[in-house]
């Protein structure tokens, strides 16, 4: 069991090869190895590149899985409409802990992306191609895969294509996100919803998709939508590409014919015999209980069918000896400290719901519960973006899977078991979301429950029902620090001070038993 993910770990294959073709012959394909691998592609106009996504129900393989055909179409009519030339973006932004694939595809198989954003940029007219990407080892490999192609982003060249580096962070890979660092703002959601295919990077329309996406239509373009949907199910053909983490012994990434059953998978990765649950679908997705699991098979709609997700391709299972809700909370944790600190859901509702998970382990009782499932129904569909959604989606499974965990910790002394941090994070939390290495204080001989404090920085204090903090200290991420330093220096009393924290952490592993009584009281859903 590894607590973190190399950027390329093993790659595995059930069946025959698809998208892995030629990785048990070379590390990486470059482009003549490519070609001799995958042969040459013969471009494609753009109303038949839209059949042929739609006879193959190619559908984006990021988490959202919006049709690729209705994309494409969408793109092409706004740019008629409007006169303009639409752009092609690429979304390797792989930020999630758990989720490796794409990663993977861009390292080992970099021109098979590019052939299928390529196709796509021919069919619709453009002339500029994004690459976005995450990580030192996929921007060398994707900036080495244009060179070789004779790609760059010069003036007068009949594509620019060039490649855009953001931080890695979960917020990242949202797709308004990329389009707004594309166009040399701050990789952030911006707050104002509107569709890519009608106003993305630069203002035109843009055909923005995943990695995988654009390497699954490559593949169907090559060999036709008849072989294509030869493998895998008659309404998912194809194959997806999973990454496989959390309680195995070989942690993995594998391509499978969808259909498979999801135990077979699990085998294959050395995930135990009947895990206590399966976290399917990355950190944005859903708990699958151990019964369920062993029933399920690998697609889209059979997922979803028995409360599952496949959202980014990530499945981790977790073992009998480990606490599934003190395993959630340290996810939760992570996920709320990647708050772009841009809107109240966010970096408020996040931070609540952490803690209101954290007081039903710590024995708060069904008065902690309700008020965890209060604070998650308040943050859903009110962000920027679609994070305070997803994470609202992965707690509400966490408390529906896990019911005899739940029961154990809310009516008893908790269930026993310790948190083995199976679950990988991030090593190296993103600067902007970490933790700054300080840490807000309350002096109580001073304090005088003025709440201009929970006023100012109400993701890191919160006002008990005596009108006083409900917490001695908080770390401080930084994007909370000018808020943190207005709190000092506003507070009457003097009774708050920031410190040097001499040994900080990244999210602090709280215990996951406790005794009934002894956790904090019950928070609400905060200020929104």
């Amino acid at each position: 069991m590894n607590a973190s993910l190399p950027d390329v770990p093993e790659v595995r294959v059930v069946g025959l090869p698809l998208l892995t073709s030629g990785f048990d012959l070379v590390e990486r394909l470059d482009l003549a190895m490519h070609l001799k691998v995958h042969g040459p592609l013969e471009p494609m106009a753009g109303e038949p590149l839209a059949r042929l996504a739609e006879q193959i129900a190619l559908r984006g393989r990021g988490g959202a899985g919006f049709p690729f055909d209705r994309k494409l179409r969408a793109v092409a009519d706004a740019a008629i409409r409007r006169g303009v030339r639409p752009v092609v973006v690429v979304n390797g932004s792989e930020d999630e802990p758990a989720c490796r694939k794409d990663t993977v595809l861009i390292n080992r198989a970099p021109h098979l992306i590019l052939d299928g954003a390529l196709l796509a940029a021919e069919a619709l007219g453009a002339r500029t191609l994004v690459v976005g990407v995450t990580r030192d080892s996929t921007e060398a490999s994707m900036r080495t895969a244009l060179a070789e192609r004779g790609l760059g982003n010069r003036r007068g060249s009949a594509l620019r294509a060039r490649v855009q580096r953001n931080p890695v962070r979960m917020v990242t890979g949202e797709s308004s996100a990329l389009v707004r660092s594309a166009d040399g703002g701050p990789p952030l959601p911006p707050g104002r919803k509107s569709r890519t295919s009608e106003y993305g990077v630069g203002g035109a329309p843009t055909l923005l998709s995943n990695a995988e996406t654009f390497a699954q239509l490559a593949v169907a373009a090559r060999i036709g939508a008849d072989r294509y949907c030869r493998t895998g199910l008659r309404d998912e053909p194809g194959t997806v590409l999973l990454t496989l983490s959390g309680a195995v012994t070989r942690p993995m990434v594998v391509e499978v014919p969808t259909g498979v059953p999801l135990r077979y998978v699990l085998q294959l990765a050395g995930a135990p015999a009947l895990p206590q649950g399966v976290l399917t679908g990355g950190y944005h997705g859903r708990w699958l209980d151990g019964v369920t699991a062993n029933e399920a098979v690998i697609s889209r709609a059979a997922l979803e069918a028995c409360g599952g997700a496949l959202g980014a391709g990530a499945v981790l299972p977790i073992g009998e000896g480990t606490c599934p809700l003190g395993e959630s909370l340290r996810v939760a944790h992570w996920l709320a400290a990647e708050s772009a600190g841009q809107c109240g859901p966010c970096y408020l509702g996040l931070p609540a719901a952490a803690r209101g998970l954290a007081d039903v382990l710590q024995g708060g009782g069904p008065t902690a519960l309700e008020a965890l499932r209060e604070v998650t129904r308040t943050v859903k569909r009110r962000g920027a973006c679609k994070h305070p959604d997803g994470s609202a989606a992965f707690l509400e499974s966490t408390i529906a899977a896990f019911t005899d965990d739940l029961a154990a910790h809310v009516l008893g002394g908790g269930c026993g078991r310790p948190v083995e941090a199976v679950l990988p994070l991030q090593a190296e939390a993103p600067p902007a979301q970490t933790p700054s290495g300080r840490r807000l204080a309350v002096d109580w001989t001073l304090c005088q429950g003025h709440g201009l404090c929970a006023d100012i920085v109400p993701e890191l204090i919160q006002l008990g029902p005596d009108g006083f903090p409900s917490v001695a200290e908080a770390a401080v991420p930084r994007y909370s620090e000018a808020r943190a330093s207005r709190a000092v220096r506003r507070c009457p009393a003097l009774a708050l001070r920031i410190e040097e924290d001499p040994a900080p952490v990244i999210r602090p592993a709280l215990p996951p038993v406790l005794p009934p009584g002894r956790g904090r009281r019950a928070l609400g859903s905060g200020r929104q």
